[in-house]
């Protein structure tokens, strides 16, 4: 398995940490330490007077280490906004050796690093670098949570290419059912098309569950783990 994997979206809402959660779950099985990140949370709420990541305690409670939330989130955002805009309408200033230092120091802690950007890859961190460009510097290949159904070959096709101009490795495409979605020829023949065209695989496609608590996907994470650990 690659040392650490960067999950990005084709788009926002699209499940990226629900299927991050489930992949950090799926490598623990596997006796390895895993360590999340993410980088920047915007749309965070308040409580007590404070920023609440509610991704970024998704994540760490998924991973059961000892890590601080300051340590895995180095940015907390109130606006639900691109982390750049909302940087700049709250008047943070966002440093891109910030985020790498602390990837770096969980990185040498930990035997996988799972990173979720925020939106898709092409949304900027600060100014005019986006995820893309942080994604690289992270040296992490990607791992893209699509959505089933109608649009999702230009979009993630989109999101491949992106990467790949920029000298970036893409892992795999993962299908992730976050709202309920009918059955359709659209959705039976999206994968074939993506890993055709795309020429990368579809590691797994998760089904949609009311109750995110609801396990009954274990099986679905563990092969996705097992794919990427294959590559």
């Amino acid at each position: 398995m690659h040392k650490g994997i960067f999950i990005t979206g084709t788009d926002t809402s699209i499940g990226k940490t629900f299927v991050a959660e489930g992949l950090i779950r799926a490598i623990k099985t596997k006796g390895l330490s895993v360590c999340p990140m993410k980088p920047v949370e915007s749309g965070c709420s308040l409580k007590k007077g404070e920023l609440f990541p509610n991704d970024a305690v998704r994540l760490l409670k998924a991973s059961g280490i000892d890590e601080t939330l300051d340590a895995i989130n180095p940015y907390r955002l109130r606006n639900p906004l691109a982390p750049a805009v909302a940087a700049e309408l709250e008047n943070i200033n966002i440093s891109k050796k910030k985020i790498l230092s602390a990837y770096r120091r969980l990185s040498k802690k930990y035997d996988m690093t799972v990173v979720e950007g925020a939106g898709g890859i092409m949304v900027p961190v600060y100014k005019k670098y986006l995820f893309l460009d942080l994604a690289k510097d992270l040296g992490l290949p990607l791992l893209i949570v699509a959505r089933p159904g109608l649009g999702t070959i230009n979009h993630t096709l989109l999101t491949i290419e992106a990467a790949r101009n920029r000298g970036l490795d893409v892992a795999g495409v993962v299908i992730n059912y976050a709202n309920k979605t009918r059955m359709n020829l659209s959705v039976k023949t999206s994968p074939k098309v993506i890993e055709k065209l795309g020429k990368v695989p579809v590691l797994g496609t998760v089904p949609y569950i009311k109750n995110p608590a609801d396990m009954s996907n274990r099986k679905v994470f563990e092969q996705i783990a097992n794919a990427l650990y294959l590559l």
